[in-house]
């Protein structure tokens, strides 16, 4: 039986090629709740997370329900945040978009009401809004792409914790293989065309030797990389 190539073995979903998610902490994101009614929680523990840049803390709220977030700069163990329509406008309380006023920085954020937070969630990160309308509320990403979303979308007040990571240098690489291998699925990465002919669909020869890399849309998971399908080829004509 000819042995796969590298690609074909990642794709399948084996161990070694998947996420060490059993090792993180756990998922995040808002409780979903059916009243609008303000209610208290209490963090009850800061904690650190492999699989993320930024610090989480487990929420405990008044009604036995618990959840982790992303920490925000400045809380600490034992303060009691407030989640609702009616809660204020304060650093780690969780609001609708729509009780936020323009200009106040937030970060975890719905796409879509009860999706518990998909945007602005990395260390130090935070987002603002730039205006209200009737059915829409217009806020601007780290990015400064400014985006509209529904008003019933929740977010977090403040900025995410941990802000000051890239300022330390990693110094040595050892640490920075660590750092990064804990995060990744397969690291270090190599070239493509610096592989063997048996483990990548690029691999072999000596240097550029001329093969095309432009594949069909359709082809198998392990022959699918280099050019997919694309729309144009070749130089440019000036």
């Amino acid at each position: 039986m000819p042995r796969r190539t590298k690609m074909q073995r990642r794709g399948k979903g084996k161990p070694k090629y998947t996420a060490k998610s059993h090792r993180f902490a756990g998922k995040t994101g808002f409780v979903i709740r059916q009243e609008k009614d303000m209610i208290t929680g209490r963090i009850v523990e800061i904690l650190h997370d492999r699989g993320r840049t930024a610090p989480l803390i487990r929420v405990k709220y008044e009604d036995n329900s618990e959840t982790l977030l992303p920490a925000p700069a400045g809380v600490y163990e034992g303060q009691v945040i407030s989640e609702g329509f009616s809660a204020p406008v304060e650093v780690g309380n969780v609001l609708p978009l729509s009780s936020i006023p323009e200009g106040t920085s937030i970060f975890n954020i719905e796409k879509t009401p009860g999706d518990k937070g998909k945007l602005v969630r990395s260390s130090g990160s935070f987002a603002k809004i730039v205006t209200k309308e009737k059915n829409k509320v217009l806020i601007t990403l780290p990015s400064k792409k400014v985006i509209a979303l529904n008003p019933n979308c929740k977010a977090i007040i403040g900025q995410v914790a941990g802000g000051g990571r890239k300022e330390k240098p990693f110094v040595k690489a050892g640490k920075k293989f660590y750092a990064v291998k804990v995060r990744s699925k397969v690291w270090p990465r190599v070239s493509a065309t610096a592989m063997n002919a048996i483990d990548h669909p690029l691999g072999g020869g000596t240097g550029r030797h001329g093969k095309h890399f432009t594949t069909s849309r359709r082809a198998p998971r392990g022959a699918r990389v280099g050019s997919i399908a694309p729309k144009r080829t070749g130089r440019k004509k000036r």
